[in-house]
């Protein structure tokens, strides 16, 4: 949740991610921040490097979970929630990566470590995540299946 309110605040994001403006606010802080405006050697183009990773690295991310992202995908996260088990998962801080049995790897944001701990505990994997996991938190499919790499 700190990495989603950290790239929204650099985004001037308040509510709804609106890709439409977002890529616009990216375009303009590409162009203040872009290393090529600085000379070699200098100070501020070491920082313009750190914060044009920063800038790219947030607005992939804030396009991934985006309400149109998530809209478009939703058929093939549907599919794969519904019909493919869990296969592995790793909580890390607040965050939940599920791996499934048909390659994909989703991370969903705001797990607490009591529901992790829950979780873990359930004698029903799948089922418990059907019910606690998938409707309640931001989500976004973080690696490329094995078919598509």
């Amino acid at each position: 949740m700190k990495r989603i309110s950290q790239y929204k605040k650099l985004f001037g994001v308040e509510r709804e991610i609106d890709l439409k403006t977002l890529k616009t606010t990216y375009r303009t802080l590409v162009k203040e921040w872009h290393p090529d405006k600085f000379q070699e050697g200098d100070a501020k183009r070491e920082e313009a490097e750190v914060n044009s990773r920063t800038i790219i690295d947030g607005y992939h991310f804030l396009v991934s979970i985006a309400p149109e992202t998530i809209a478009a995908n939703q058929d093939a996260y549907t599919e794969t929630i519904t019909n493919s088990g869990i296969a592995d998962y790793v909580h890390k801080g607040l965050v939940l990566e599920i791996t499934f049995l048909d390659g994909t790897t989703y991370e969903y944001f705001g797990v607490t470590k009591p529901i992790y701990i829950k979780m873990v505990n359930s004698n029903k994997l799948n089922r418990f995540a059907k019910r606690s996991i998938y409707p309640n938190y931001i989500f976004r499919k973080s690696k490329r299946t094995l078919q598509e790499a």
